[in-house]
């Protein structure tokens, strides 16, 4: 198998940042659980804003090193696909928190944890797929991590039926249901953000395999 890390060694710098900004979608995911257990929300919308800085942070660092950087271990394109994808994980976590700040108290009873747990896997699954790409871009591990995220994403799929049933056919307060409806989708797309980073991993290893 081809290795691009023959050529350019485990030192290249875009493998760190992605890294950290994988760990930084992580340490969001983390917090929209915590937010949805833990009555005291102030320290944890600080939490949210500050993960959230440091992804802006780092997107743009990966963004000026490709402009300033002749040769990279991976291609252009696949750096710039796996920065946008990352990005758009704490971003819609942050909507979530905005938004689940402002209505909690009308949502009495509605349970987001399972979700959240959900999204929590899901994006310790992309800590795990951008590790692999320093790792040599060996299939196998990266094929069972991609499955691995495909079940969670299902698994949260099958979730998102449930409360809808609920809310609509057996509730009478048509906001709260409305409100959950939101909040319930935007968890969801978080998830999909991290599956969508996942089959870029996917991907690039396949190319390069």
């Amino acid at each position: 198998m081809f290795s691009l890390q023959t050529i350019f060694g485990k030192g290249d710098k875009f493998y760190g940042l992605l890294e950290q900004s994988a760990a930084v979608a992580h340490e969001s995911a983390q917090a929209l659980h915590g937010m949805t257990t833990q009555p005291d929300q102030a320290p944890l919308m600080a939490a949210f804003a500050a993960t959230r800085a440091r992804e802006k942070n780092l997107a743009s660092q990966i963004s000026e090193e490709l402009i300033n950087t002749f040769v990279t271990a991976l291609d252009r394109e696949d750096i710039e696909a796996l920065n946008s994808a990352l990005y758009k994980i704490p971003k819609t976590v942050e909507k979530f928190a905005e938004r689940y700040a402002i209505v909690a108290e009308r949502l009495t009873g509605v349970d987001f944890t399972q979700r959240a747990t959900v999204l929590e896997r899901s994006a310790d699954v992309v800590v795990q797929m951008i590790g692999e790409l320093r790792r040599g871009l060996h299939i196998d591990p990266v094929r069972k991590l991609q499955e691995r995220l495909q079940t969670l994403e299902s698994e949260g799929d099958r979730m998102l039926l449930a409360p809808y049933r609920t809310l609509y056919l057996e509730g009478a307060d048509a906001m709260k249901a409305m409100l959950a409806k939101d909040l319930f989708e935007l968890i969801e797309k978080a998830i999909d953000k991290c599956r969508d980073v996942g089959n870029i991993v996917y991907s690039i290893v396949l190319k390069n395999s």
